[in-house]
């Protein structure tokens, strides 16, 4: 394994009110974007040394409330401002199933990466926008909606054979599209039980096939918290744990909610 590899660390910016960790939320009860929060969330990071950060304007929780176009960009728009105004070097990434979102966003602020947690099943403009405006893509398995995630556990061929059969049907979408700067996301927590989460992060390496990126979310995720008994707030020490494991699995990108640790979980990694 290359340990001298690019190793990026993604900052999690949520623009919403029910987001599964309460302290990554930054919309005021009103419904009001928090651009005081977001701006000093935005230094920390940026001071932690994030390198992408990950604006989220609909939670995608499981059972979470659906948000409409124009709620999410809403909620999107004054962010970006913010963003391109303040931080205009800060590279940013866009939580979003809607290719709308995608094209209003580079409207707005110019060149970006694409986290799509639905790989362009929610939309199918999703995957020709993204390669039409020359957009980084990151694609997730996530099987269901959120409403539905928790019951979709079923894989009879296996959980790591399912998503390894889907990104190679995924490939060949986005091929079609002429989309080629894409990352893969195995969508740790979307659909799978506390047990096949752990067998994807074991495997993780099986992934490298695709010659594509790897984007790990696991951070304070019910993956972690639910075995141990704990909350998402006193899962900080042991999703430092299960980052270092994907890190050996050869993730490319952390997406991460504490940025700090985070950073240093990656420079142990190179020193071990």
């Amino acid at each position: 394994m290359n340990k001298d590899r690019t190793i990026s660390v993604m900052g999690i910016l949520n623009l919403t009110g029910d987001s599964f960790f309460a302290g990554s939320r930054l919309l005021r009860s009103d419904g009001s974007v928090d651009e005081a929060g977001l701006r000093a969330r935005v230094e920390k990071m940026l001071s932690e040394g994030a390198d992408i950060l990950d604006l989220g304007a609909v939670s995608t929780r499981p059972g979470a409330a659906t948000v409409s176009e124009a709620e999410e960009w809403r909620r999107l728009a004054p962010a970006l401002a913010l963003l391109r105004q303040e931080f205009p070097a800060a590279r940013f990434s866009v939580d979003t199933t809607r290719s709308s979102i995608a094209a209003r966003t580079f409207d707005l602020a110019g060149p970006f990466l694409v986290n799509d947690i639905s790989a362009g099943e929610d939309d199918p403009e999703m995957l020709r926008t993204a390669a039409r405006l020359g957009l980084g893509y990151v694609a997730m398995h996530k099987r269901g909606t959120p409403a539905s995630m928790q019951s979709l556990t079923d894989y009879p061929e296996g959980v790591v054979a399912a998503v390894q059969a889907y990104f190679r049907q995924f490939s060949l979408r986005a091929e079609e599209a002429g989309l080629r700067d894409w990352i893969l996301d195995p969508g740790f927590g979307f659909a799978k039980t506390v047990e096949q989460n752990y067998e994807l992060l074991g495997t993780l390496g099986s992934f490298r096939v695709f010659g594509k990126p790897i984007l790990v979310g696991v951070s304070r995720k019910s993956m972690i918290w639910r075995p141990l008994g704990i909350t998402p707030e006193q899962a900080l020490p042991a999703t430092q744990v299960v980052h270092f494991k994907a890190l050996e699995g050869g993730a490319d990108i952390l997406r991460v909610h504490d940025v700090a640790e985070a950073v240093r979980t990656v420079e142990l990694f190179r020193k071990v």
